[in-house]
């Protein structure tokens, strides 16, 4: 399968973002800023979103042309239960048009960037609370993109990012991985990565060998659950490969989508070579 298909307003990819919002994502990153993990999960994937709605505008006459469907799904929250995270007019909905997306920000505040002010909205807050229903979020994954595959069978196929700190607290999450993996288009199998943030100290070697480890670096990662989330990442499709190569990373042919204790920068870097698929018209 080539991961090939060209993106445009026939034939739209998806991306289904699953971010662990239960009670230790209130604790610290491990990279020494002190920041919150669900604090800077939040800034990065609303950057991300806005970088998303950016790429889908050609000219302020056309506005955002309709490439993406989005989605962001909650796990943890009140009672560990699971469901839409996007807010304000977005509320209550699983997936959404990229140009929906862009016409209903939650708010939109201003930022410094480089000296200036800029506007800079936003989708979804920093939420830590409860435990971790891994499985019953990876569960919903798949029934949404079984039933997005089913619709666009010529399609570039979905990704889906699990983001987390933590180990599911409803079960073993794997079953529900390999049954996302196992959906495709004709281009493609449904790609699934993951994000681990972890409050564990690492080297900068260290930091280095867990960005789209290959197999050689499965061992090497530091407790069981860290090579779990590693063996229910997807293998990294060609052209992945290649951008991650040109960001310096030493990635290979088996590399996974898979990343360990990143710093904010790594975060935002991953969530952006991960939704760069190939032939976007």
């Amino acid at each position: 399968m080539a991961y090939e298909a060209e993106i445009s307003r026939r034939n739209p990819t998806c991306f289904l973002f699953l971010i662990d919002q239960s009670g230790s994502m209130g604790e610290a990153v491990g990279d020494g800023s002190g920041r919150r993990k669900a604090d800077a999960l939040a800034e990065a994937l609303n950057r991300l979103l806005m970088d998303l709605c950016i790429r889908c505008t050609k000219d302020s006459r056309e506005g955002v042309r309709y490439y993406y469907d989005i989605g962001v799904i909650g796990y943890g929250m009140k009672n560990e239960q699971i469901g839409p995270a996007l807010g304000g007019n977005l509320a209550g909905k699983e997936l959404v048009s990229v140009c929906d997306l862009a016409e209903s920000p939650l708010r939109v505040e201003q930022r410094p960037v480089d000296g200036r002010m800029l506007r800079f909205p936003i989708w979804v807050d920093p939420v830590a609370d409860n435990g971790t229903p891994m499985c019953a979020a990876l569960r919903r994954a798949h029934d949404l993109m079984q039933q997005w595959v089913a619709k666009h069978q010529d399609s570039f196929p979905p990704i889906v990012f699990n983001i987390t700190d933590g180990q599911a607290t409803d079960g073993d999450p794997e079953p529900a991985a390999l049954a996302i993996r196992q959906l495709a288009t004709r281009d493609g199998h449904v790609l699934l990565f993951n994000l681990h943030i972890s409050e564990t100290p690492a080297t900068e070697e260290q930091r280095r060998n867990w960005l789209y480890p290959g197999a050689d670096k499965e061992a090497t990662l530091p407790d069981d659950y860290a090579r779990l989330l590693f063996r229910m990442s997807s293998v990294l499709p060609p052209h992945i490969v290649a951008l991650a190569q040109a960001e310096g990373m030493p990635v290979s042919t088996d590399s996974r989508g898979f990343v360990f204790n990143a710093p904010m920068t790594e975060i935002v870097r991953f969530l952006n070579i991960g939704t760069q698929p190939k032939n976007l018209r």
